[in-house]
């Protein structure tokens, strides 16, 4: 079977090295190549049985969810990861099957591309083990888990940081979610920067994750 394939960046250079590295693959088919903004369409179109997702920009880890939506079936492998827990936790809730590293050469994304269509997950003893250590976190009883919850985010969440956290996990931009809460995009990005700087994160997205089992909880105490 052929290996359909949607290359996603928003760097053009890197969509036409990846479509010709992949092109040298008999059994590899590089469907489309397209930018994060319209991933998600193009992906809902086309129906590949991988998404390529270039994830070295902060933001373009903020369309993965949309493109899983779009395409359930598909499995969506981010490339340019520098395999920090931050990161391999925030790309695994946001639904991705699995990621390549950002010091693999182009010739070993192939390999990699193969394993993830066998259910196998392509990481390191480390990655391994911080995945392993999350998902017994989230099993846990449900006192231990809120206590586990809480101790992540120490640092009070004002309702309004609560807000722009909820928006940023449903995949909104800073202007957009400006326009739902009718404030500023500036105040917006300050929320922002406020929300990353309390959980100790550096993206965005990984403080929405950070703050999505505690919905509830945080609702009924932020100030």
């Amino acid at each position: 079977m052929t290996l359909r394939v949607l290359v996603v960046s928003d760097v053009r250079i890197v969509q036409e090295g990846l479509r010709a590295v992949l092109g040298t693959c008999e059994a590899i088919e590089v469907v489309s190549t397209i930018d994060s903004r319209h991933a998600g369409e193009q992906c809902a179109r086309l129906q590949p049985h991988v998404v390529l997702f270039d994830a070295a920009r902060c933001e373009s880890v903020e369309y993965v969810k949309d493109v899983v939506s779009c395409a359930p079936n598909c499995k969506v492998v981010a490339f340019g990861v520098h395999e920090t827990e931050e990161e391999i936790l925030t790309l695994a809730a946001a639904g991705t099957a699995g990621y390549v590293r950002a010091a693999v050469a182009s010739a070993d994304v192939v390999s990699v591309l193969e394993r993830v269509m066998r259910n196998e997950l392509p990481c390191s003893a480390r990655a391994a083990a911080s995945l392993y250590h999350e998902v017994a976190t989230l099993s846990g009883s449900g006192a231990t888990r809120t206590r586990r919850t809480q101790s992540r985010t120490t640092a009070r969440v004002s309702r309004r940081e609560l807000q722009v956290a909820r928006l940023i996990d449903r995949g909104l931009s800073n202007k957009q979610i400006a326009r739902a809460l009718g404030i500023e995009p500036a105040t917006v990005k300050n929320h922002v920067h406020n929300l990353c700087e309390k959980l100790k994160v550096h993206r965005r997205g990984a403080a929405a994750a950070r703050l999505r089992p505690a919905w509830r909880t945080l609702t009924a105490t932020a100030q």
